[in-house]
């Protein structure tokens, strides 16, 4: 991986064209990661081996933002980020730190209004996610996006018992549901990939012969790719997630294939090549 103080820091506007189609990073803030507790199946030998990952207090750097997906004038938001808000760092488990906030400024730079962005497809209903959908907008009493259709999986709309009550009563007025396989904007279609969530959701995005795979929250660091089988803390069911993640890394080494992890620190964009026994995130920029 060629700058590798890119892991260590939260990913700046990025953008990439697929054909007639523009897909860009927008981010919103970031989250300081505990490695072991994120990953449990890890150990400290891992992370030694791996200084790469870390920044300066031994965490984990993650992004938090959203996919902007431009066709001609036509614009869709995939995941909304945290929102005007920060927290302290839990008291335990995997979760230090956490701020969003930079959502608007970032579609700004863009070239985005609020106002334009007709649909926000939302891969799952947990908090880093969720933020700008029902967050009041600084200022106002409406979340910034309060025109636009919120798109959800059929199933993770069915489990919203398990999401935060009131990010979800703020949802609700706007969500239409979806199902596996439709396409909810030109050349890009959901399919569900469930393990991190009851039904969680990714976005496959089609143009030009290239084909750019938005996984949500299958993956959290590029360290998975060469390891599958390290699940998450926060997967809802982690044998599952692990299975759809053996499929998901194999497809990603498939020619014209891109991967989008929105959570991948300054590495949001890539392809995934073989690095001797192991697969290995190539971030498109190195």
């Amino acid at each position: 991986m060629g700058d590798r103080d890119a892991l260590r820091r939260p990913a700046g506007v990025r953008s990439v064209h697929l054909g007639d189609t523009k897909v860009s990073y927008v981010p919103d803030g970031a989250v300081r990661l505990r490695p072991r507790d994120l990953l449990p199946d890890t150990t400290g030998e891992v992370w030694e081996g791996h200084p790469e990952f870390l920044d300066e207090s031994g965490s984990l750097v993650a992004s938090i933002g959203g996919l902007l997906v431009e066709n001609g004038d036509r614009a869709l938001l995939i995941d909304a980020g945290f929102g005007p808000r920060s927290w302290p760092p839990a008291p335990d488990g995997p979760r230090g730190a956490i701020h969003g906030g930079a959502l608007l400024d970032s579609l700004s730079a863009l070239g985005r209004r609020p106002e334009e962005i007709e649909a926000v497809a939302l891969t799952h209903l947990h908090s880093d996610h969720t933020g700008w959908a029902w967050h009041p907008a600084p200022g106002t009493d409406r979340p910034a996006f309060a025109h636009a259709d919120y798109l959800v999986s059929a199933q993770e709309w069915a489990r919203r018992d398990l999401a935060e009550a009131q990010e979800v009563a703020g949802l609700a007025p706007r969500v239409r549901t979806v199902t596996d396989g439709q396409e909810i904007f030109p050349g890009v279609r959901m399919r569900i990939a469930a393990g991190h969530s009851p039904g969680h959701a990714e976005y496959v995005i089609t143009s030009g012969g290239q084909r750019l795979i938005a996984f949500g929250d299958a993956l959290h660091s590029p360290i998975q790719v060469g390891h599958p089988a390290w699940s998450s803390a926060f997967d809802h069911d982690p044998v599952h997630s692990a299975d759809h993640r053996r499929r998901l890394v194999a497809e990603l080494t498939e020619p014209g294939t891109i991967g989008f992890g929105v959570h991948f620190a300054d590495v949001v964009f890539g392809r995934v090549r073989q690095d001797g026994d192991r697969p290995a995130w190539l971030p498109l920029d190195a």
